[in-house]
């Protein structure tokens, strides 16, 4: 029925049924009775059947016409679930959020940052992903995220990236280890230590495999792992000293372990990442400025 009468004929027709007449319907609708009439007839033309039968100055509604009454109550339904969900969309309170990240920012950042957005839109659904950087890249260019989160930048001329802060990398050590009494590291100090360390294709492990290569250290490394929280669990058990970002030596040092900074300095952008070529939902750019502000108080406390 709604690809045959148009919105304005069946607020005439569902006025009539419910108050009985079309004078009624009219000062209901905020037309004039004539109009009104005009549009029942067009519904019928339209329809090629009757919906009133005008007895004695009354109307009164044919079978079809009380056939087709619930599916045009139905119909209202729906528009009016339209119009809200259309509303909540434009305020930012209902929709659906894809975020990925590399994984520590998906265990170590993103957590606060989400539960705060989600805070005041419960109606939100957010999807979250742990993949890498590459992947990352690929997902938001491709439009299948809506934001990415990943140690580094991005040369892809897809992406706008947007430096959130800058990561400084360091060691994590355990309690008791010969090296807590320094306050920094230098990378003299870790070439005859066992090293943990993240995959020459992610960010941490390519600055230290190039530092390594530099010293005439290469293959120092004792165990590559494809997560800082791994690193983690292995520096917990003494199996080594394991060099990551700030990120993941934030979450080191909630775990107990020893972190120290490692001389000389190097650092890594935080970066969020977004398509050049489609503009950002409301809600990803409501997401954004929780993400910042969440940045700038850890930055504070930290």
């Amino acid at each position: 029925m709604a690809m045959t009468l148009n919105l304005r004929e069946m607020q005439v027709f569902r006025a009539v049924m419910e108050l009985g007449g079309v004078t009624a319907a009219a000062a209901a609708l905020g037309m004039s009775q004539p109009s009104a009439s005009k549009m029942l007839q067009q519904a019928e033309e339209r329809l090629g059947f009757a919906l009133f039968l005008r007895e004695r100055k009354r109307l009164v509604p044919t079978a079809e016409a009380h056939a087709l009454l619930p599916e045009l109550v139905g119909a209202f339904t729906a528009l009016e679930d339209l119009g809200r969900l259309a509303e909540d969309l434009r305020g930012g309170r209902s929709g659906l959020l894809t975020l990925v990240a590399v994984p520590v920012l998906s265990t170590a950042l993103l957590p606060r940052a989400i539960a705060r957005f989600r805070a005041g839109r419960p109606d939100v659904l957010v999807s979250l992903r742990a993949v890498t950087a590459i992947e990352a890249v690929k997902l938001v260019a491709d439009h299948r995220a809506d934001l990415a989160l990943i140690l580094g930048s991005t040369a892809d001329a897809r992406i706008a990236a947007r430096n959130l802060f800058a990561s400084e990398i360091g060691c994590a050590l355990p309690a008791g280890h010969a090296l807590a009494a320094k306050r920094t590291l230098r990378l003299t100090d870790l070439l005859d230590q066992p090293l943990v360390s993240l995959g020459p294709q992610q960010p941490v492990g390519a600055v230290l495999h190039r530092a390594l290569a530099e010293a005439g250290r290469s293959g120092r490394i004792a165990m590559e792992v494809s997560q800082s929280t791994i690193a983690c669990a292995l520096v917990r058990e003494g199996a080594g000293i394991a060099v990551l970002d700030g990120v993941g030596l934030r979450e080191a040092k909630a775990q107990g372990l020893l972190v120290r900074r490692l001389l000389p300095r190097a650092r890594l952008a935080v970066s969020l990442l977004q398509s050049r070529h489609r503009a950002p939902s409301r809600l990803a750019q409501d997401f954004g400025a929780v993400l910042d502000a969440v940045v700038a108080e850890e930055g504070r406390a930290g």
